[in-house]
């Protein structure tokens, strides 16, 4: 049995504006009509043969990956929250300890959430020729066939073959992200290949080498389940326990050390879609070259790259460039430049300013709050609430709250009343009142809600009861 381990942690900041570490690029549709989550998951369910996949991402984007999954109808096995990041080893060792603590001993393949794969077919093929060493105790990493002298990602070199498994090696060495160089050497020798951060292996078999190579990570890790805990459709793990973990990858932890690693070739139009020119690169071009999503208006644009999510975008006369404007930014670059932006999302933070952590839209276990205006006295949001949804039941000291549907009936608690409020109604809530609104039909309602008083933050909110969930 494969079970599907899915690293949803990232944060993309390659993708900025898109993409922010609040709402980072794995949850975002970039080619079809389905994220790069769903996409991750819906590639691999077949070849699970009925396994449920089990996903692990930052606590703060719980409630996106347990709605993008619902909306492929599959039921994972578990969503485990990381309290902290500590980089690949840590979380895939986590994830080996909570299928080994729930009685099963399956063989893992560990997949980043967000990468591309053309050719899902050739894809399955290479996993399904590895399944028996796997299961005869190798540790197998995925080399990717190299078509041009990347510097942006580490390599692999191959080893002596392995007679049972058509293109399968033993690993030689790993190597870091080289210069241009090293690269242009690498590809014309044909015994290098990109490391794609993606493995195959027992769950047993790699505890086994994470004990004997870093047993720190194999420690934190395994307390954090013991003393972990169901919430919700979510596992939290220890959070005590897993800051203890060094902060380590799996290719440093285990790989570079271990006798059993063994590397796959794998050609099947892989990308880990890092920027966004490697988004150019995979995508689907028109007759200028251009990919255009959007409300985009273009006059002699060529070999560009133009994304508009709120409002018209136009353009005249550009070559080779990157536009992306989301509700409060705009990012403009060459696309030979794109690995550069996340320079941009540093100087945000360094700032202070919130763009490069969340969107104006942000999602909530209930459904979508959207801010439309924001002071330092008064928010106005848009809320969205999931047929028979609702949010906590919850109250405030600092602040009142107005609610006006625009669309649908809220039922709505008010202290010790139970109101229905209608289209074109609203109720309003003074501070200190207990209060909740719910959807109680089958189509989604659609609130403004206007905050006002001196302490508008989640500080003030205090829950007496969770988010009701359909």
């Amino acid at each position: 049995m494969i079970v599907p381990v899915i690293l949803a942690g990232g944060s993309g900041t390659r993708l900025w504006p898109l993409s922010r570490r609040l709402h980072p690029k794995q949850f975002f549709s970039l080619w079809d009509d389905r994220s790069l989550l769903q996409n991750t998951v819906a590639r691999v369910n077949a070849l699970a043969h009925g396994a449920r996949p089990l996903i692990l991402c930052n606590q703060d984007h719980r409630f996106m990956v347990a709605e993008q999954v619902r909306g492929l109808g599959i039921e994972p096995e578990a969503i485990v929250l990381e309290p902290v990041g500590r980089n690949t080893a840590p979380a895939i060792a986590a994830a080996a300890h909570l299928l080994d603590a729930r009685g099963l001993d399956p063989t893992l393949l560990v997949l980043p959430s967000d990468h591309f794969i053309r050719d899902t077919e050739a894809f399955l093929r290479v996993v399904e020729s590895g399944r028996l060493l796997a299961e005869n105790g190798h540790l197998i990493t995925f080399g990717i066939v190299p078509h041009s002298p990347e510097t942006g990602y580490g390599y692999i070199l191959k080893g002596a073959p392995i007679d049972a498994c058509p293109g399968a090696f033993r690993v030689a060495r790993f190597v870091e992200k080289p210069d241009l160089e090293t690269a242009q050497a690498y590809l014309a020798s044909g015994d290098y290949f990109w490391n794609s951060g993606m493995f195959l292996f027992r769950g047993a078999t790699f505890l086994d080498q994470l004990r004997r190579h870093a047993p720190q990570i194999h420690a934190a890790a395994l307390a954090a389940v013991q003393d972990g805990r169901g919430d919700l459709d979510f596992f939290r793990l220890d959070a005590s326990a897993f800051q203890t973990s060094p902060s380590d990858s799996i290719d440093y932890a285990v790989m570079e050390k271990t006798d059993r690693a063994v590397m796959l070739m794998l050609d099947a139009g892989w990308d880990d879609v890092g920027s966004w020119e490697a988004l150019w690169q995979v995508g689907d071009k028109d007759c200028n070259r251009n990919i255009l999503q959007g409300d985009v208006l273009v006059h002699e644009v060529t070999d560009s790259y133009i994304n508009a999510t709120s409002r018209l975008v136009a353009a005249v006369g550009l070559e080779g460039h990157v536009v992306v404007e989301t509700a409060d930014a705009v990012m403009i670059s060459p696309r030979h430049c794109t690995q550069e932006v996340k320079r941009l999302v540093e100087t945000l933070k360094k700032e202070g300013r919130t763009e490069g952590e969340v969107h104006r839209r942000r999602y909530r276990p209930w459904g979508v709050m959207e801010a439309i205006v924001e002071t330092q006295r008064f928010h106005v949001n848009r809320l969205t609430l999931r047929p028979g949804a609702g949010i906590s039941l919850q109250m405030h000291h600092r602040r009142s709250e107005h609610w006006i549907v625009v669309q649908g009936t809220a039922s709505v608690t008010r202290g010790d009343r139970q109101l229905t409020v209608r289209t074109d109604e609203s109720v309003f809530i003074p501070a200190g009142t207990v209060h909740r609104i719910q959807n109680p039909e089958k189509m989604p309602l659609e609130v403004i809600e206007v905050q006002s008083g001196e302490d508008l933050g989640d500080g003030d909110t205090i829950r007496f009861e969770a988010p009701l969930i359909p």
